[in-house]
């Protein structure tokens, strides 16, 4: 059950506090509080655990400070969507809205290897009008002996050319507590120039201790992407590890699975599960084309693998991109024979657009249907 306080209420109110002090002596009950600062007001949810079954929702309601309650179901309590619950769908960061009906692109590198190239790729995306990037400075490998990023070294210049470029968000994945303190560090040093999207790889995806310590900070969203060897259910219950632990600011990633049956693509291509994910939660949904893919192949159309993929996704509703970008990929140090052109950038956005407009058409035409 989560309780729903009125905006902006005062934590050192006495109806507060009258609050806090009845639920601590309901039995068999624990309650853990979340704040979140909106653009204009406070919102303040009280998560009650245990068996909230017997609690009569009136009674909830009459609660001091309480404005509304919802009755979570036993999955995916926090993300999750629930009866009668009006809670937002998303969240803003850093100027940028991530939410169930928006579209954020994140084209890049997917590992950091040169100054010169980040500077590029950055240049590119400017000139396109685009404010988000991906740029890997952590890169875990199957192999120990291929690169590993080059970690804290580039965050410096990573972040202080993302801010000379306007980028606002630059997404990255973290292994390890101390790539949180290294990224903190770099943006104070560079003045906090650019925000982070922090990123849970799929090797990651059931690190438990991982998710609970990324989701203990709310400095920094995140991006989840599901175990390439899991079901979609497991990997959804990874990503309310986060919410559990106080950050809700959660995007979830679609990067295909781990399958034979997917060849000669990289993995099996998921993204019909795009709508199904929006349907049992309220995170926004990220497609990555590129890991799900893995080749620069194109079909007989002259089309790209990869841009069909993305397409699909968006067409299915994605709300974000997750896209290898690389000014050489011939000298790419991860991941190079997937990296589109920047060249190929301009197409790129077209054939997204293409494909949103016919997501937003579709919903026009199932809307009418339904009204009728």
């Amino acid at each position: 059950m989560i309780l729903i306080l009125h905006p902006d209420t005062d934590r050192n109110s006495s109806d507060y506090r009258d609050l806090l002090d009845y639920l601590s002596n309901m039995p068999g009950i624990r309650f853990r509080v979340h704040q979140e600062q909106g653009a204009l007001q406070v919102l303040t949810e009280v998560y009650l655990i245990g068996d909230t079954a017997p609690l009569r929702l009136e009674d909830m309601r009459d609660l001091p400070c309480v404005e509304r309650v919802v009755r979570v179901s036993e999955e995916y309590r926090i993300l999750g969507r629930h009866r009668d619950d009006t809670r937002p769908n998303g969240f803003v960061y850093n100027g940028v809205r991530f939410d169930q009906d928006s579209l954020n692109l994140f084209p890049g590198l997917c590992a950091v290897d040169t100054a010169f190239h980040v500077e590029l790729m950055l240049r590119v995306l400017k000139d396109k009008g685009i404010t988000c990037t991906r740029m890997g400075a952590y890169k875990p490998r199957t192999s120990p002996y291929a690169f590993q990023g080059h970690g804290r070294d580039c965050l410096n210049y990573v972040f202080e050319l993302c801010g000379k470029y306007d980028i606002r968000v630059v997404a990255m994945e973290v292994t390890h507590d101390k790539h949180l303190d290294e990224i903190h560090e770099a943006l104070q040093q560079t003045g906090n120039p650019t925000g982070v999207m922090l990123q849970i790889g799929t090797r990651n995806t059931q690190n438990f201790e991982l998710l609970k310590l990324v989701g203990r900070q709310t400095d920094f969203p995140v991006l989840i992407k599901r175990g390439f060897g899991i079901t979609l259910d497991e990997s959804l219950n990874a990503a309310e590890y986060l919410a559990s632990e106080g950050n809700s600011h959660v995007v979830f990633g679609l990067r295909g699975m781990k399958a034979s049956g997917g060849d000669p693509h990289r993995n099996m291509v998921d993204f019909a599960h795009v709508p199904v994910v929006k349907r049992l939660t309220r995170m926004p949904v990220c497609i990555d084309p590129s890991h799900s893919v893995g080749t620069r192949a194109s079909s007989p159309d002259g089309l790209l693998d990869i841009l069909h993929a993305a397409c699909q996704g968006v067409i299915a509703g994605a709300n974000m991109i997750l896209i290898d970008f690389h000014p050489e990929p011939s000298k790419a140090l991860v991941d190079g024979p997937q990296a589109l052109l920047l060249k190929e950038l301009p197409q790129f956005l077209e054939e997204v657009a293409i494909a949103r407009n016919a997501y937003i058409q579709r919903l026009e035409v199932a809307r009418r249907y339904a009204s009728s």
